[in-house]
């Protein structure tokens, strides 16, 4: 059957006029390179807890479990420890926590307020880091990071999403995994060359870097433009929305895209509580989909090479430097793809990249799985050759995810949510992203040690299901203007039997208040 996920919006950008100016650039690139300071930190923490000198002197346990100190122990269990664990996942609980109150914050105070205090405690968080003595200090480094990647994940997206013309916004808001891409890619470069250094104190290096991204953006946020939709909602000033706007398009014709956000700004002053309204059944779409979409971009097993990639390729026998370059590898090959889904995602289209990621993912998973299931096993090392077979899969599947789930993530639940909605409904992406990073940080080396190479059989397993989602029940938006989304529910196959459930329920109470109005006024004559 011709399934109707396969709707598209009207190419041209629903007919606004404008171009992408060098305003707009600007403040995207300031804007969007909040995105290195959580690529910073996911690179920065795989590479330093797989680094022997950090190990030894706040997680000796781990470390001599590395060496082989400890006997019977398996290759698949050599770095698992609850310690460490906590290390790199208590920064996503703190996020998880510090999203929610920065959705009231975007709402109210603008997105460049968000952008400024997530900055700013990130700034914090990095000087504990480089001068941590102990295990505390550690975490409260952790702690600040995660809260300030709360504000600033919640908050770039949208700003980005709004900022952006529609025909361009696919490929400016995939800047923001660019930079996710750069940043991680910046720490493991940081993490191979500090590694060398004798003393064994270059870890304090790769910590405390981590306030040269956040101090960029902290000032550069200082200079930022708001958004024209937030300059409306906020005091309803049309005249000041209209003159940015024409700044931002270089054009003096906006009044079509002006209008379109003062109707949605009116629609946005009637909601009192977005959290609760986004649970309305018209939503019913958007919440889904705002749910699954970063719960699937977890579980494609993402974050086990984002932060775990120099522990993984020592599981498998690299030594230490060549664990820290491998790691590099990957991250040129993720930068590159990145880089490929700007330039392609207006062209073809958010579903045709996730489905071909998709199945990319698949394969390169189930493959891993399968060479570590016949040549990896509890005892003894596995021939390098293997090992690096295993890192040009890996290449291939951190790839197939930077050009499509990777960036797609943070532009399909933006792009889909109306003002109303959209800074709680960013809220919720962000919160789902956290809660399930600080989950595969918390398990992935203990399901490692007991799953050992089923574990990448169940990542690719999650793939599957996600790729199936997406090619059922996730509808083409590409250059559909924000403000025009709603049509696109209306003629899906599946949502437009919920979305016209809740407009006939809308009608009928329509005609019943009129119908009791009239009697009323029958009655009274």
């Amino acid at each position: 059957m011709a399934i109707g996920a396969f709707v598209e919006g009207p190419a041209g950008g629903g007919g606004y006029n404008g171009r992408v100016t060098s305003f707009v650039v600007l403040s995207c690139i300031v804007a969007g390179s909040g995105g290195i300071l959580f690529g910073y930190d996911l690179g920065i923490s795989g590479g330093v807890t797989s680094m022997e000198s950090f190990l030894k002197k706040f997680f000796p346990d781990v470390y001599h479990q590395m060496n082989g100190d400890k006997a019977a122990v398996s290759n698949y269990c050599r770095f698992d420890s609850e310690l460490l664990t906590v290390f790199t996942s208590s920064l996503y609980v703190a996020g998880l926590v510090a999203t929610l109150f920065a959705s009231t914050v975007t709402t109210r105070y603008g997105r460049r307020a968000s952008i400024l205090i997530g900055g700013s405690v990130f700034i914090a968080g990095s000087a504990f880091g480089g001068a941590a003595v102990n295990v505390y200090m550690l975490l409260v480094n952790r702690i600040l990071l995660g809260i300030g990647l709360g504000f600033t994940n919640q908050s770039i997206p949208l700003y980005l999403s709004e900022m952006a013309p529609p025909q361009y916004r696919g490929a400016i808001n995939n800047g923001f995994e660019l930079c996710i891409s750069i940043g991680i890619l910046i720490a493991n470069l940081i993490n191979y060359g500090v590694q060398k250094i004798e003393g064994g104190w270059g870890w304090r290096i790769s910590l405390s870097m981590a306030a040269v991204p956040a101090a960029f953006l902290t000032i550069g946020a200082i200079f930022l433009p708001e958004t024209p939709s937030f300059l409306i909602q906020r005091d309803g000033n049309v005249d000041e929305a209209k003159i940015m706007l024409q700044k931002l398009r270089g054009t003096t014709g906006v009044q079509k895209e002006l209008d379109d956000l003062v109707t949605a700004s009116n629609i946005s002053r009637a909601i009192k509580n977005p959290y609760r309204n986004i649970l309305k059944k018209k939503y019913r779409p958007q919440l889904v989909i705002a749910l699954l979409i970063p719960f699937f971009n977890q579980v494609t097993g993402i974050n086990v090479i984002n932060f775990y990639a120099p522990v993984m390729f020592r599981t498998i026998g690299l030594g230490e430097s060549a664990a820290l370059m491998s790691a590099v590898v990957t991250r040129l090959c993720a930068t590159v793809a990145n880089i490929v889904a700007m330039i392609v995602v207006d062209k073809f289209g958010r579903r045709k990249l996730l489905l071909v990621g998709g199945v990319q993912m698949i394969l390169s998973q189930f493959t891993v799985g399968a060479i570590l299931a016949v040549k990896f096993k509890d005892q003894g090392v596995m021939g390098k050759e293997y090992g690096y077979l295993v890192l040009i899969i890996m290449c291939v599947f951190v790839a197939g995810f930077a050009w499509s789930w990777g960036p797609l993530t943070y532009l399909v639940p933006t792009e889909i949510c109306p003002l109303e909605i959209r800074s709680a409904g960013q809220s919720v992406v962000i919160a789902v992203i956290f809660l399930m990073t600080f989950v595969i940080g918390q398990t992935f080396l203990n399901m490692l040690c007991h799953l050992k190479f089923g574990t990448f059989f169940l990542f690719g397993g999650w793939v599957c299901v996600m790729t199936l989602f997406v090619f059922f029940f996730l509808p083409e938006t590409k250059q559909l203007p924000m403000e025009q989304m709603e049509q696109v529910w209306r003629r899906h196959w599946f949502w437009k039997r919920i979305v016209g459930e809740e407009e006939e329920e809308v009608d009928q109470a329509q005609t019943g208040a009129g119908t009791i109005s009239m009697s009323t006024t029958s009655h009274s004559s």
